[in-house]
């Protein structure tokens, strides 16, 4: 019997093992050997590592971005430079953010987003001590260098691409629940910032915001070392299945539009917004006070994405903040001088801002190849800071130029156009949008 089945077993080898039942095999086949199955993606983003995230963007964007909406008139009155000069420091992180934006989102498609967020937090801490020590216009701006390249580390975008790097498609949600954090960044760091400046003075307070920072970089020691979307594709062979997504040079363009169009008034109008409020005739107490509805916009809008529009994909989503913006916009020209129109103003605004923040990271995952999404994203972001930087000095231009009310009919124009390349978008991608709705 040995010497029949020594026979058999090179016919079955090279003939037709399926129809050949004479005899029983004398053991399984000997075949590569099976990879265990990677983890599900979404498994390496638990609850744990979204609110730790949540907490360091919380830190980041209060600490950073929002600096110069709190300090920048009492650096103005001690060191005796123009408000123009001041604010071009925030415009100067900005180009740092674009100048970086190619190589962060590089970093961190190689290695996560662990090293690298701890990283921005380091910088901006830097920066903010460097500000704090600042008697000349040049350490001054060196201090901005800083704060730049922290905030293109440690922000949004870099969160973004942190998480699309261990989950791939399925991050949008994650995406939603960790901007819930961020949203109250301007609601708590503006009374905190002012708080601290009248206890300690500005330069003070900052050496109390880089603190902060220093201790909120820990945050980012939950981010895994490894990412489990890479280990799976290391170790399993590559499954049937459609072919990555080409780049069509439409969706870049069309993308790239709303993400200038979004930064732009994200730093412009956030460097001015108490101005706005002002400039529709109200004291700076009562405008300080309705600029709180900006966070509580900010936060309902994305705790109604994270509860229920998670349902729907990010492209088709994007409509609505684009909507909420132009209705923000609109409602201050026609009522902004009553206490209901400013408070609507207001809150749509940071609800349009909220939903706006969101949908411009999570639509690269339909519209892109995910596993380079820091790269793609950090490149469509490079003109887009650029813009940005711009946006401050533009938005104090249209100000002293068009006044008030011509200043808030550019920002519906700007929203107009927004919402005319988000309909194209969907009209691009009828199919993409029904398909891969997000769990």
């Amino acid at each position: 019997m040995r010497l029949a089945h020594a026979w058999v077993r090179p016919q079955r080898l090279e003939s037709r093992p399926e129809t050949d039942h004479r005899m029983p095999p004398p053991s399984p086949p000997q075949t590569a050997p099976q990879t265990p199955a990677a983890p599900a993606p979404a498994a390496a983003i638990g609850a744990r590592l979204v609110c730790c995230l949540g907490l360091s963007q919380l830190l980041a964007w209060g600490a950073m971005h929002y600096l110069i909406a709190v300090f920048a008139q009492p650096i103005t009155a001690e060191l005796g430079w123009s408000p123009a000069w001041v604010q071009a420091g925030f415009s100067l992180a900005l180009l740092v953010m674009a100048a970086s934006s190619s190589a962060v989102g590089r970093w961190i498609d190689s290695h996560g987003g662990r090293r690298a967020m701890m990283a921005g937090c380091w910088a901006g801490a830097l920066g903010c001590a460097v500000l704090a020590s600042a008697q000349h216009l040049a350490t001054y701006y060196l201090g901005w260098v800083l704060l730049g390249l922290g905030m293109r580390l440690a922000l949004y975008d870099a969160a973004f691409a942190a998480l699309a790097f261990l989950g791939g498609p399925a991050t949008k949600r994650a995406m939603s629940q960790i901007t819930l954090f961020g949203g109250f960044a301007s609601t708590l760091f503006w009374p905190l910032g002012q708080a601290l400046a009248d206890a300690l003075g500005w330069r003070g307070a900052l050496w109390g915001y880089a603190l902060l920072l220093l201790l909120g970089s820990a945050l980012h020691l939950a981010i895994p070392r490894a990412a489990p979307r890479i280990l799976g594709q290391a170790a399993a062979p590559a499954a049937p299945g459609p072919a990555p997504r080409r780049t069509a040079v439409a969706d870049t363009w069309l993308y790239g539009l709303v993400a200038v169009l979004v930064l732009a008034m994200q730093t412009g109008v956030a460097a001015h917004f108490l101005a706005l409020l002002r400039g529709l005739g109200w004291d700076a107490r009562t405008a300080v006070t309705l600029s709180m509805l900006l966070g509580v916009g900010q936060f309902c809008g994305r705790a109604w994405v994270v509860a229920w529009a998670h349902r729907f994909d990010a492209i088709r989503l994007n409509l609505l903040p684009c909507s909420f913006l132009a209705g923000a916009y609109a409602v201050a020209l026609l009522a902004g001088a009553s206490l209901a129109g400013a408070a609507a103003f207001t809150f749509l605004y940071g609800a349009g801002n909220g939903i706006a923040t969101i949908t411009r990271g999570a639509m690269p995952l339909l519209l892109f190849d995910t596993a380079h999404y820091g790269r793609i994203v950090g490149s469509i972001l490079r003109p887009a800071f650029v813009l940005a930087a711009a946006a401050p000095v533009a938005v104090a231009l249209a100000l002293e130029r068009l006044g008030q009310a011509g200043t808030l009919a550019l920002g519906l124009a700007a929203c107009t156009v927004l919402l005319a390349a988000s309909i194209a978008l969907v009209l691009r991608h009828p199919s993409t949008t029904a398909r891969r709705t997000m769990p």
